[in-house]
């Protein structure tokens, strides 16, 4: 395996409860997702991503671990994890995992034995504080449901800090025990076979009087050291950072290339679907031209939809409030600062907008990330609590259950899409497979298409200005082959000349159907139409 295997990776976002019931208790477990590798090998996906699998209490999704060290029982044991490991390395893939560096959940034994007793060893390993009057300036990012990054613990006697949800408190990293128990658990992992981590909501490692405790100094003093440890002990392992920032606030998480090799660029999703609606590439160039050059062996993630709300924590008030408007018309579709919806629904389930919307994403600069259902263009239920309107069951076939589990329909952990046009007998992998013209078979041949073409993999990324604001026009180049992407993100047909760049007659070949042609003087695109192009 490459050392660099990641730069040119196509990753797919697995939630484990979603995915598939292997034990028929109406819960997605381990066993589940092995007895579906062969979808994610033949869609051409290099690396999974699994979403926390350690035992929690769920009160935000996973993301509130209670034992670092263990998976939760209802995905399984530590031999399913194992195993997973194995079929996915003998299919030539790769696979990470969630690692929470930030917080715990309040029931950890850890904050357990912290809040019961002052002398307790692990009462170092959290913050506390008297007053909650401390680090005034941090944002409290859940402004729906918290009212102070403080809570009052009786049983403690004293404030504890939390930059998530009360029930989450956070790690204390002035202790150098806490630095070395992460240590311990990032080993525990990669020594069981996986091959890195998405780390999770890093910029909030340290607090300091006078900030708003995120980007610290000290926190990418940490972060190097974790990546040293990587180097040193598990060199074809990957951290994947989680920093929902603006690009030049998380160029520092790439360090000199010593620090996070991979970074999710977040406010280009939000304006992928801004130019979808304005027909105009002017948002999505402004980002892109923001974005600071990173380290040669560093590489962007990109990605449409995940299992959050569609953040739009990263544009100005005015653009938020169009995105509502334009996008989350009924109150119930917005969430914290954000949309809960996945991508087909927001879509308008328009089939031509999803493919200028995938053109994009697996030709944009980074290593794109596919959300699981999105493949299918499942759709959501915003009546559901919270984020869990886009995490619903996995739709395999028209059958029962979608074919998730065989469990009774009331035991599901949550409900199938029901209503057309996303209910499991419009969307479904079975149907679309074995269908030529299907969603499913388009998202696989473009993937097919980016991994045998090195200009799309590539750091080197440039637009072509000269054109209707209509058309997002770019160069890749790498390896002496020449990519041209043309891309028309309005609902009019659109003419122009690319004589400046290409000068009439010279041969092209289409990347996706693979026909040659001279170029031709006056260029015409369809409405929402995209073409893949080797310049020769």
């Amino acid at each position: 395996m490459s050392q660099a295997w990641y730069k040119n990776a196509v990753f797919y976002q697995i939630y484990t409860r979603a995915f598939a019931d292997s034990s028929g208790n109406g819960y997605g477990d381990l066993r589940g997702v092995i007895q579906h590798l062969d979808h994610l090998q033949a869609l051409g996906v290099d690396c999974i991503w699994l979403m926390p699998i350690y035992p929690s209490p769920r009160k935000d999704d996973g993301y509130d671990i209670s034992d670092f060290y263990s998976i939760d029982p209802q995905y399984g044991t530590l031999d399913d994890l194992k195993e997973l490991v194995a079929q996915v390395h003998a299919r030539g893939m790769h696979i990470i995992m969630d690692l929470v560096l930030n917080h715990t959940s309040d029931q950890h034994a850890w904050f357990q034995s912290a809040r019961s007793d002052p002398a307790s060893p692990y009462r170092e390993y959290y913050v506390w504080s008297d007053t909650d009057q401390k680090y005034s300036d941090a944002r409290i990012i859940f402004l729906d449901t918290e009212k102070s990054n403080w809570t009052w613990d009786e049983q403690a006697g004293q404030y504890y800090w939390h930059r998530f949800y009360s029930s989450q408190p956070d790690l204390n990293y002035d202790s150098p025990r806490v630095q070395e128990e992460m240590l311990n658990v990032v080993r525990f992992w990669l020594e069981l076979g996986i091959d890195g981590f998405r780390a999770d909501a890093v910029p909030y490692l340290f607090e300091r009087e006078g900030s708003n405790c995120e980007n610290l100094p000290e926190t990418h003093q940490y972060l190097k050291r974790l990546r040293a440890f990587i180097d040193q002990h598990f060199p074809q392992a990957i951290l994947l950072c989680e920093a929902n920032q603006w690009p030049e606030d998380v160029r520092p998480y790439f360090g000199d290339g010593d620090e996070f090799h991979m970074g999710f660029h977040f406010p280009v999703m939000p304006r992928i679907f801004m130019s979808l609606r304005q027909g105009r590439r002017d948002s999505l160039e402004w980002i892109l031209d923001r974005t600071p050059p990173i380290p040669e062996n560093c590489q962007w993630c990109t990605f449409l939809r995940n299992h959050d709300e569609l953040t739009l924590e990263m544009v100005t008030e005015e653009e938020r409030q169009w995105m509502w408007q334009e996008y989350a018309p009924d109150p119930r579709m917005r969430l914290n600062l954000g949309i809960r919806r996945r991508l087909a629904p927001l879509l308008g389930n328009d089939r031509r907008k999803i493919e200028l919307a995938y053109s994009l994403l697996f030709t944009l600069p980074g290593s794109p990330i596919v959300y699981y259902g999105d493949e299918i263009g499942m759709g959501d239920n915003i009546w559901l609590f919270d984020r869990n309107g886009v995490r619903t069951p996995m739709q395999w076939t028209s059958g029962l259950n979608a074919g998730f589990s065989s469990a009774p329909a009331d035991k599901l952990y949550a409900p199938i899409i029901a209503e057309p046009p996303f209910a499991p007998a419009q969307v479904n992998l079975a149907d679309q497979r074995s269908d030529p013209g299907s969603l499913y078979n388009l998202v696989r041949r473009l993937i097919q298409v980016r991994k045998r073409t090195p200009s799309l993999s590539c750091t080197h990324f440039e637009w072509l200005r000269a054109l209707p604001p209509a058309v997002a026009a770019y160069r890749r180049c790498a390896q002496g082959e020449i990519a041209l992407i043309l891309n028309n993100l309005s609902d009019q047909p659109v003419q122009f000349s690319l004589t400046a760049d290409l000068p009439a007659g010279s041969l092209c070949t289409d990347l996706i159907t693979g026909a040659a042609f001279p170029a031709p003087s006056e260029w015409v695109l369809s409405p929402h139409q995209y073409r893949w192009l080797r310049l020769h």
